[in-house]
């Protein structure tokens, strides 16, 4: 039996970002390492917190305790007995995965900020909460999902937790926040909002029970005794991270549903399937998890080739939540599902990376993206989504309409979620096999393993919903859901094919796409174009300047390259068809199969 670790957190100096945490431990008679996480679950990169560790030290009750670095997160600390460690740690980072304090709000991750002593990670911990020790904006709370022990009214005080994994799996937000409460069959369900925003919190409340409802209908069972929502309001800001039962958000205030809305704009639209993302994954991540990562220590990279259905069956099913829990309109998840499709189709790299790879070099690929990234990567977020589509569609054809991705998203659930087993690499595939009774080779090897083109048109066709790519009519355009089939396809414009932004007097290039004429002149990301046939080039009249009167092939450009004038002989060329256009077949022209295929699979009715 494990002695009990004790964890105290003070945000002790606000106004510089430092909070004072100490731990407490019985330390053996050979000497203790002390590790703090590289890296928090869900995001898949290195982060190295330890190095917002300003100052630790440690003591007995015979004095000092001597801690010796051992690399650049770990310590040996040389002791027995009742030992104490404090330190100070800086906490400046306003994403979701890290900690962040000043006088408005105290936020943290556990991965943050809690020593792990190896050995001891089963050891049951309990943290104390303190309030801050300097006058601060407003008035504090505490949100958490930490089991209580002895709190006050605020919820400064004593929590506990079963273990070091569950300890930094309950982040923790102190400030003053609104409050929005909801139950989703018995369970309170609660979403926190810091930051200043004025929004329709009844409207919130109403939609995301929905959401929820909806998701916990497909798995038959809600695996939490409650469930937090941390979200920060700001002026631009996206993301979103999951846990045990909560998940914290960032998201922009006119994301955020005002007062008087109609329906769902886009931006609501934006918010609403962010926590229908993360929600998600209180099953599929947190639970039906992949082996590797569930054996991780969190100090070095794991690696796992399953991303794309941890994170793309995520993100096909958190958009699909939305139409079938009747918060959008169908027509508006197409548009939503049709961005998704521009952005793969605008994205060269999918012809060279599988989603195998994009998931197991995410740590170095995925997020760590440079100028050249849509040339040589694939989101196993986006491309995932239209796969788990295609996986969708592949199962209902193959059992003659008796199966969906759904049956296989709860038998994953029975076979490994439920009993807590971990997923092995050929989980997926071999569930889907033994779901459908058949072999899935020829799917996982084109779609998974291998860079075939998805055959978008003939899935959604399946499916009754209508499907085109043309060229976009400008750079703002990324398609969008029609009412009824297009008659004729817009004329291509000239395309410089490169992103570029305005700085200043110039426009520069951030980013140079495969095979287009900017980089088949010569040009790359960086530099700054000044001119194209001796005429000013701004964002207003680049299209213009680039649109060649008849019997002319080329234009001139003009541009710094660092500190050096250069000139460019470009060739500009229409724009691909890249951008999707989705839209509901008309019932009457539908096979009767098509069309009740299209309602089961829009509304997530199950076959009679």
């Amino acid at each position: 039996m494990h002695d009990i670790l004790f964890y105290e957190v003070t945000p002790s100096r606000p106004e510089a970002h430092y909070f004072t945490v100490r731990l407490r431990f019985r330390a053996g008679p050979e000497p203790e390492r002390l590790c703090l996480p590289a890296w928090i679950p869900g995001s898949y990169m290195i982060r190295d917190f330890a190095r917002n560790i300003v100052s630790i030290h440690a003591w007995s009750e015979e004095g000092e305790v001597a801690l010796e670095p051992l690399d650049k997160q770990c310590w040996r600390l040389e002791g027995s007995g009742l030992v104490t460690v404090e330190y100070q740690v800086y906490a400046w980072d306003a994403s979701v995965r890290a900690a962040h304090l000043d006088l408005s709000h105290a936020f943290f991750n556990g991965t943050s900020l809690f020593l792990r002593v190896v050995g001891k990670e089963g050891a049951p911990c309990e943290l104390e909460l303190h309030p801050p020790p300097v006058s601060v904006w407003g008035y504090w709370q505490v949100a958490t999902t930490l089991p209580s022990l002895e709190t006050d009214q605020a919820g400064f005080g004593r929590y506990r937790a079963d273990d070091y994994w569950h300890l930094v799996d309950c982040p923790v937000e102190m400030g003053s926040f609104q409050q929005l409460d909801f139950e989703v069959e018995g369970v309170p369900h609660r979403m926190v909002v810091r930051g200043h925003a004025e929004f329709d919190r009844r409207r919130l409340m109403r939609d995301l029970e929905r959401i929820c409802a909806a998701q916990a209908g497909l798995f038959g069972e809600l695996p939490v005794a409650r469930y937090l929502f941390l979200a920060t309001a700001t002026g631009e800001g996206y993301g979103g991270l999951e846990h045990r039962d909560s998940s914290v958000l960032l998201c922009a205030r006119k994301e955020l549903p005002r007062y008087g809305l109609e329906g769902t704009d886009a931006d609501y639209r934006r918010f609403l399937g962010l926590c229908s993302h993360e929600y998600f994954h209180l099953w599929n991540v947190k639970r039906i998890r992949p082996a590797a990562l569930s054996e991780s220590t969190l100090e070095r990279e794991t690696y796992t080739c399953l991303l794309w259905a941890f994170e793309g069956i995520t993100s096909y099913y958190d958009e699909l939540m939305l139409a079938r829990s009747g918060v959008v309109e169908h027509r508006d998840y197409l548009e939503m599902l049709a961005h998704t499709i521009t952005r793969v189709m605008r994205t060269p790299g999918r012809k060279l990376q599988s989603l195998a790879d994009s998931s197991f070099y995410a740590w170095t690929k995925f997020y760590k993206q440079d100028e050249n990234a849509p040339n040589a990567i694939v989101s196993y977020y986006a491309k995932g989504a239209l796969v788990a589509l295609g996986l969708d569609v592949t199962l209902r054809l193959r059992s003659d309409d008796r199966l969906t991705l759904d049956d296989l998203m709860r038998l994953l659930w029975e076979r490994y979620g439920r009993p807590d087993e971990p997923v092995p690499e050929e989980g997926i595939r071999e569930t889907a096999e033994t779901l459908l009774g058949a072999d899935l080779g020829d799917f996982f090897s084109a779609f998974v393993e291998g860079t075939e083109e998805l055959p978008l048109a003939r899935w959604l066709d399946t499916l009754g919903i209508g499907y085109r790519l043309r060229p976009a009519k400008d750079d703002q355009d990324q398609g969008g859901a029609l009412a009824a089939a297009p008659e004729e396809s817009p004329q291509a414009r000239p395309w410089l094919g490169a992103q570029w932004i305005q700085k200043g007097d110039f426009l520069e290039l951030t980013r140079v796409l495969e095979g287009g004429p900017a980089q088949q002149a010569g040009l790359a990301a960086g530099d700054r174009l000044v001119a194209i046939d001796d005429l000013q080039v701004t964002a207003e009249n680049l299209e213009r300047l680039l649109t060649l009167p008849p019997g002319r092939n080329q234009v001139e450009v003009i541009a710094f390259r660092a500190d050096e004038l250069r000139r460019f002989a470009l060739r500009p060329r229409p724009r691909s068809a890249d951008t999707c256009e989705l839209w509901l077949q008309p019932e009457e022209r539908l096979q009767p199969e098509v069309r009740e295929r299209r309602e089961r699979w829009l509304t997530g009715m199950p076959h009679p």
